[in-house]
């Protein structure tokens, strides 16, 4: 199965450089003006969903990625994408210790939420020690502590009609004529739900550093690094992602990237 997956993302990239002539660069660099064509679009989005498919078919829904030990963390975790956000919002949170800052749940709840980073705290957490997978080629193993994501979702009692949980950030991934752009990113509820996806705010033991994505940031241990947004302070719940960015649920897919990017 691993042998399998990795075929997949080592075809995934291929065919995103050699069709598009694009050099999709994965969390680091990237063109905002260039985009993938769309017959490419659309060939890697039926891929897309066939990997989708076929991954719960064979593993399952609530199949568990890989977990290591304490002597398998060689080395501390890689930063990548942004690691020190230039937004005077987010400088000014990091000044006070984040102790104004505040997690936003909204959309399709039922109840909507405004939790303190103490009261995330004070929810029962989860640590696990997996394999971060970046779709530049890179793995690191490092251990995550956090509080599940299903928890909050229960918290906020969730509507019948919400399909996806979209995660908005502090970072300001671009600019364009129309201003900043914020980062973004979303799951489905299966992955949303599932054992190992977490609101991480501990890392190899000590707190989430800034580089890493403090004070808060996903961990979905089934998906490439691209799909675990750092520095969110909202949780919206959606049925479609129609009125967000460029429609496809994150910052990445917008311009190409598998909207799934499981591994």
């Amino acid at each position: 199965m691993a042998k399998i997956m990795l075929n997949r993302r080592k075809f995934l990239t291929a065919a995103s450089l050699g069709a598009s002539g694009i050099a999709l660069t994965g969390c680091d660099v990237f063109d905002s003006q260039l985009r993938i064509g769309a017959p490419l679009r659309s060939f890697l989005e039926n891929a897309n969903d066939l990997t989708l498919h076929a991954q719960r078919l064979l593993a399952g829904r609530d199949a568990l990625a890989q977990e290591f030990t304490e002597a398998d963390i060689r080395q501390p975790m890689r930063p990548n994408g942004v690691t020190a956000p230039d937004d005077e919002f987010y400088k000014g949170l990091m000044a006070k210790d984040f102790a104004d800052w505040r997690l936003e749940v909204s959309g399709l709840v039922e109840k909507p939420l405004s939790l303190t980073r103490e009261q995330i705290f004070a929810m029962p957490s989860r640590t696990q020690i997996t394999r971060h997978d970046c779709v530049e080629g890179w793995s690191c193993i490092a251990k995550w502590t956090g509080a599940p994501l299903a928890l909050v979702l229960d918290q906020a009692v969730v509507k019948p009609e919400a399909r996806y949980v979209v995660f908005h950030c502090l970072d300001t991934i671009d600019r364009s004529l129309s201003g900043e752009i914020k980062y973004y990113g979303s799951i489905d509820l299966v992955d949303a739900r599932h054992p190992q996806t977490i609101l991480a705010y501990g890392l190899n033991g000590k707190p989430l550093p800034v580089e890493n994505g403090a004070p808060l940031r996903v961990r979905v241990e089934r998906q490439l690094g691209y799909k675990m947004p750092k520095y969110i302070h909202k949780i919206e719940l959606v049925s479609s992602f129609s009125s967000i960015g460029g429609g496809r649920g994150g910052y990445w897919e917008d311009y190409g990237y598998d909207w799934y990017g499981g591994i």
